[in-house]
């Protein structure tokens, strides 16, 4: 089992920066890979970074490389995503998830959320023009 609680959502104006932190408990191994989404209202959840729990890899959408970056404390107890630059379009409830026991050397070439097997109960992320 694994457990996930997200925080650091809120209201920012376009240009501004957030981050937003993800607490994980429960099965903490290395090659977990842990994910964010976002949903924004009438679309699809999309998947918008991911790395390893234990492992340098990263993925991250076209349309938030460059201006979000995910990263994993020392202890692996929280995932990050910082945010910066937001854009409108980038207004949507976040969710951390995780897909667990993966190969953590293996590239993350797509984020698929009927593969994850735990979420989050997410988080607001407003930007306003």
């Amino acid at each position: 089992q694994v457990q996930l609680v997200e925080s650091g959502g809120g209201s920012v104006q376009a240009g501004g920066s957030l981050r937003l932190a993800c607490s994980v408990s429960g099965y903490r191994y290395s090659g977990n890979m842990m994910a964010w989404f976002r949903q924004a209202p009438g679309k699809e959840r999309e998947g918008v970074a991911a790395t390893y729990l234990g492992g340098s890899n990263t993925y991250y959408a076209d349309s938030v490389k460059g201006r979000f970056t995910i990263s994993v404390d020392n202890a692996k107890t929280t995932v990050y995503l910082q945010m910066n630059n937001l854009k409108p379009e980038d207004t949507a409830m976040y969710y951390c998830a995780a897909e667990i026991n993966r190969d953590p050397t293996n590239a993350i070439r797509f984020l698929m959320p009927a593969s994850m097997n735990y979420w989050g109960q997410g988080t607001q992320v407003t930007v306003s023009s």
